[in-house]
């Protein structure tokens, strides 16, 4: 993991903006820096890089990493390395380091673009073909790393953050208000509908794409990767158990090779506690694990938290939230992003990451995936009632519907069982509550919910919008900035691609079973994870309420969050202080409110 920044243009960036990108991504690399540059023809060519070394942690690992007429930047992980190492070594190939980046540069110098389809991780990685006269450019499958780029009369520029693409291109961009407009009425989820991110003028290259900039200057973007939903009518229960106990395990063998102390991020659920639990039980790792307890009911999950620690006896780590009158830490967190921080869920793990570096572990591993591979989301039941609507056992499967998740389901809209029967359009509980945050701006947004036709079937489709547009891409964006704030890699085993792969060829009926989701993944999990969490239905994941974090009865609190500031340009003062003043915070309040003081924090940054 590290941070990566670079230019191919007329004219190489000066000295001062060089620096200036350097100190932007210390936090991505505080353990080495390297910088390359050359001229090819017309061309200048700049690339930059920031380590935090995890394997191989001699300096012969460094980059910008060269080998022949290649140069390589890469900010990530490649967790097949060692395979792959064995095969190039078949083919002729010679190494003198044990680093997965120059298994990664000999295998582009074999392959060619092909290499990706070789590849288990996570990347975002920049190579200068001096031979081919261009720059090529590559981000994993899921989006874990992230890469930001601006093309223009200057050149071509690159960066792993927001700030380093403005110290290295000299162009502090304008924020984008329609995405603040967006993000505050629809919510996270409604920000990848649309290509513009908060910041004007600058993109993201896509998951599973590539991008090559040609020696005229001209950018050409190449998708080689999206997940699809092919099932395997013939497939049993059995067989989906065993092929997700199989590829889990696997993943999660991968991605324990590491050169320094592994950290788990672990919640209540079964996708954090399932992980902990396969590396311990299956691999033998010395796990130690970091929680969130949140004083709210709705939230609290440590009971299921103890129960998976004292069951692996392992070294642990709580951080309890209390209320803060401060919004100091808040701002510095956004100001970090360079954006507003998505939800309450990720400034608390923002939290965890503190906790980890602390005590000095430099690799988290988190649970996100799961929902979107194999369910998760109590809209999915509804979703998974439509899909059994002719099946033998629907009757069955809504008698456990009705005795397990009626009694749990708050959202009024999934209270209905048969909601998909009756309009399998139904997308109302996803931008909920978008109507009255309309009112809150001082021009009206109304922008309507829209999803991508991935898949014929409606289950299937929702999840793989969730995967690929709508939360997935939000949630390993936001662990990587939070974790690279603290200079600690995140890692995601369920995003996998061989598991993703399996996932997507399991037919509906095996998905949810006895009243629970994700049921392959429970009885995969069987011998290894505690009962109490796996027969466990709630779900909450890690969140929090904004009064969990933030007193609004302090004067101090609401005068830092209702005085003046550009975010007033956009909102109604008078609907935010109305909004504070409830005595009852409903979810989709407590969620406007902190997407309005983390957005109010960034314009105040960029604005």
């Amino acid at each position: 993991m590290c941070g990566i920044a670079g230019h191919i243009g007329p004219v190489a960036p000066p000295p001062p903006r060089i620096q200036a990108a350097f100190r932007a991504l210390h936090r991505r690399g505080p353990d080495a820096r390297g910088l390359f540059q050359t001229h090819e023809g017309a061309a200048a060519v700049t690339l930059l890089h920031t380590r935090l070394a995890i394997i191989d942690l001699d300096r012969r690992s460094n980059q910008p990493f060269r080998r022949g007429g290649l140069t390589l930047v890469f900010n990530g992980e490649i967790y097949n390395h060692v395979e792959l190492r064995r095969e190039l070594e078949a083919l002729g190939a010679r190494f003198v380091t044990r680093s997965d980046t120059e298994v990664l540069l000999e295998a582009y110098r074999r392959w060619g673009e092909g290499c990706v389809d070789r590849l288990e991780g996570m990347w975002a990685f920049a190579i200068h073909d001096a031979d081919r006269h261009r720059l090529f450019v590559s981000r994993d499958p899921f989006g874990e790393k992230p890469l930001l780029w601006r093309n223009g009369p200057d050149g071509f520029h690159f960066a792993s953050e927001i700030a380093g693409l403005a110290a290295l291109s000299g162009e502090r961009p304008e924020v984008e208000r329609e995405t603040v407009r967006r993000f505050l009425v629809n919510g996270y989820k409604s920000l990848y509908k649309s290509d513009a991110l908060f910041h004007r003028g600058v993109k993201e290259l896509p998951p599973g794409c590539n991008l090559t900039v040609g020696g005229n200057g001209d950018v050409e973007i190449a998708r080689y990767w999206r997940p699809r939903y092919t099932p395997d009518a013939a497939l049993t229960f059995a067989e989906a158990v065993e092929g997700v106990r199989h590829h889990l395990s696997e993943s999660m063998r991968l991605r324990l090779r590491a050169d320094v102390p592994i950290a788990f991020c672990l919640s209540g659920g079964v996708d954090s506690a399932a992980l902990a639990s396969f590396a311990a039980k299956h691999h033998g790792a010395d796990v130690a694990t970091f929680s969130i307890i949140d004083p709210d009911p709705r939230y609290d999950e440590s009971g299921n938290i103890r129960a998976t620690v004292d069951d692996l006896g392992c070294r642990h780590r709580e951080i309890r939230l209390s209320q803060s009158s401060d919004l100091d830490r808040f701002a510095e967190l956004v100001g970090y992003h360079g954006k507003p921080v998505a939800t309450a869920s990720y400034y608390v793990h923002s939290l965890l990451s503190e906790a980890m570096r602390e005590q000095g572990f430099k690799v988290a591993v988190s649970g996100t995936g799961a929902d979107e591979l194999v369910t998760g989301y109590y809209d999915h039941f509804n979703l998974h009632l439509h899909a059994m609507r002719n099946h033998p056992d629907r009757a069955a499967r809504l008698q456990d519907w009705q005795t397990h998740l009626a009694p749990i389901v708050r959202n009024p809209h999934l209270q209905n069982p048969g909601l998909y029967d009756a309009d399998p359009d139904f997308r109302g509980h996803i931008y909920l509550n978008a109507d009255v945050f309309s009112d809150y701006l001082t021009e009206p947004f109304r922008e309507d919910f829209t999803e991508e036709p991935l898949s014929g079937d409606l289950l299937r489709n929702r999840m793989l919008n969730e995967l690929c547009v709508e939360a997935v891409p939000i949630i390993v964006r936001e662990d990587d900035l939070n974790s690279m704030r603290s200079s600690i890699e995140n890692r995601s085993p369920y995003l996998d691609r061989a598991l993703c792969d399996f996932a997507y060829t399991i037919p509906p009926e095996h998905l949810i079973r006895d009243g629970y989701a994700k049921a392959p993944l429970r009885e995969a999990a069987k011998d290894v994870l505690n009962d109490t969490v796996r027969l466990d239905r709630h779900k909450k994941g890690f969140n929090a309420a904004f009064r969990s974090l933030f007193d609004l009865d302090t004067p101090k609190t609401r005068e830092r969050i209702l005085d003046d500031g550009p975010i007033f340009d956009i909102v109604r003062r008078e609907k935010v202080e109305e909004a504070m003043g409830r005595a009852e915070l409903p979810n989709s309040f407590s969620k406007f409110l902190f997407s309005f003081v983390s957005a109010k924090l960034f314009m105040e940054q960029w604005a």
